[in-house]
């Protein structure tokens, strides 16, 4: 089991109601730890539901301000049925963060269309269905966060081609609902590089891996918790100017 690592607070969301997706683990885990701690009711979206239910008993054991709620991403109706829940439970919704994703390696010419509609249908389509269904239910001031991956500016190393088109296409998703939902809402993206996250835990132990750790600034793999703290930046008042952006946690392993 992940070890979460206790959060000292940086914003004050108290009284904000947030949705975070893939909640079960990696970035969605601890972003949604941050924003508990930071004050914020969560709701824990996720397709494990062991998994979400093992969060909401760690960051709050009385379950005042957190709400499980089983998640596929791939599925619009599973989207709504987020929504509904965490408006019947919580009145609205002030912060979205999108982290719910797949990452899966295989080569262009060996690639199945089932292969490829999977990656699309969680990483691209997913954002598309949580949104469409939220926006609309999203308090006035709110902001969202996708969670994209720096594959989007770079393409991916090999075998990553559904993956870093699907994540090209959600930066590009956030560009635009930027445009579109303001000003009444704020979206912005986040391309962390590699995490120590269960998600890339194989690929950081390949060959392929320790020659990307060769190239990182930093020397090191980013934490979870250090993608977690850009989420809660932009969704606060603090970047209260700043939409239609991304930033980049990749440690200087990319830098565009």
């Amino acid at each position: 089991m992940e070890i979460m690592p206790k959060v000292s607070a940086m914003f004050d969301f108290t009284g904000k109601t947030a949705i975070i997706t893939g909640a079960g683990s990696g970035i969605g885990r601890a972003t949604a730890q941050y924003f508990h701690a930071c004050g914020a009711n969560v709701v824990l979206a996720d397709i494990n539901a062991d998994a979400i239910s093992s969060v909401a008993d760690e960051i709050d054991p009385q379950g005042q301000r957190v709400l499980p709620v089983t998640y596929d991403a791939a599925s619009f109706e599973s989207a709504a049925h987020v929504v509904k829940e965490t408006v019947a439970c919580f009145g609205g919704i002030d912060q979205i963060v999108c982290c719910a994703g797949i990452y899966q390696s295989q080569p262009f010419l060996e690639m199945t269309e089932a292969a490829w509609r999977r990656v699309m249908g969680i990483n691209l389509d997913g954002i598309f269905f949580l949104l469409r269904s939220a926006a609309p239910q999203m308090r006035d001031g709110g902001a969202i966060a996708v969670v994209a991956s720096v594959a989007a500016h770079t393409g991916g190393t090999p075998g990553q081609v559904h993956y870093g088109a699907s994540k090209g296409g959600a930066l590009a998703l956030a560009r635009g609902l930027s445009r579109e939902l303001a000003p009444r809402l704020r979206v912005n993206a986040i391309s962390p590089g590699l995490i120590e996250t269960p998600m890339v835990e194989q690929f950081i132990t390949s060959p392929i891996g320790q020659q990307v750790l060769n190239n990182i600034s930093l020397r090191r793999y980013g934490k979870a918790s250090e993608v977690a703290s850009v989420a809660a930046f932009l969704c606060s008042d603090a970047a209260g100017f700043v939409t239609g952006e991304t930033i980049i946690v990749s440690g200087g392993a990319y830098m565009g």
